[in-house]
């Protein structure tokens, strides 16, 4: 349970499925492989956030703090020895993808560490915090499969799919991920204030944050849905709004009592299981979703 909880497995998940579900979509193919290098990707950024969210995460009660404090050292050798291996073996492969994983890292290093001027770092800021973390998922969501199966006129895409859905898409996948990112901040308030973390909850308070989460989903919503409108978007994407309605409900019901570690680790893998079963109603065959 300690790997569980101190790697986020939750959101490795989500991530990985996520690079399996659009590499499908948008061009018909199952990328196991890139989805198992967007999985070592989120797996090393979250163990090495975890060295440096001490503060925070011991103030919020997160899992696992004790065990990374007590062995620090040893993290950070098996993160960043893990990560230089993957660089090399990942390039024999696969070298297209090394300049967007250098990316993601570099994104991932400035977030966690205090490297910007002033020695902040990007989690520190309003707005850029969110907006660094959801970034990091259109990389690898996104990117990633671009990277590798290209993009421009004349490339297999997946039937009923142009330029015009891959941005309509990341739009909506962007503006739903921003949304988990101000749920997790409401959990993460009391440390995060503690740490000078400049959340939307430690700026705007508990009201604030629901009001730009529920802003966030009824936009990604729209987007789906007038993409779909437009002809731009097919039904097997646009039927993914069902994810934002559903995220609506269940955050209200964990906001209502206190939003807590356990609900936000369920509603991830509330998401990963959607995504989950989204993939083995298409590989059964059955209506709505085929490529």
């Amino acid at each position: 349970m300690r790997v569980v909880s101190i790697g986020r497995l939750h959101i490795v998940a989500i991530a990985a499925l996520g690079t399996f579900t659009f590499a499908w979509l948008i061009y018909g193919k199952h990328a196991w492989a890139l989805s198992t290098v967007c999985a070592l990707d989120w797996f090393l950024v979250n163990l090495l956030n975890r060295v440096v969210d001490l503060k925070e995460d011991a103030a919020n009660g997160i899992p696992g703090t004790e065990f990374v404090a007590r062995h620090r050292r040893a993290v950070l050798l098996v993160g960043f020895g893990t990560l230089g291996a993957s660089l090399v073996l990942v390039q024999l492969f696969m070298p297209q993808l090394t300049p967007w994983r250098l990316g993601y890292h570099a994104l991932g290093f400035a977030y966690n560490w205090a490297v910007l001027p002033g020695r902040r770092r990007i989690k520190q800021l309003y707005f850029w915090k969110n907006t660094a973390s959801a970034t990091g998922f259109l990389l690898t969501l996104f990117a990633y499969p671009i990277a590798v199966y290209g993009l421009g006129d004349g490339l297999p895409f997946a039937r009923g799919v142009t330029a015009a859905t891959v941005v309509v898409t990341m739009a909506f996948f962007f503006l739903f991920e921003l949304s988990y990112e101000v749920v997790y901040d409401l959990r993460d308030a009391p440390g995060d204030a503690a740490a000078s973390v400049q959340t939307y909850p430690v700026v705007h308070g508990e009201r604030g944050a629901m009001r730009i989460i529920d802003a966030l989903l009824l936009v990604s919503s729209a987007a789906l849905i007038g993409g779909f409108a437009a002809g731009v978007v097919p039904w097997r994407i646009a039927v993914m709004v069902t994810a934002p309605l559903l995220q609506a409900l269940v955050y209200k019901r964990a906001v209502r009592r206190g939003v807590t570690s356990s609900d936000c680790v369920r509603l991830t893998w509330l998401g990963a299981a959607l995504l989950l079963a989204y993939n083995l109603w298409s590989a059964a065959g059955l209506p709505g979703v085929g490529a």
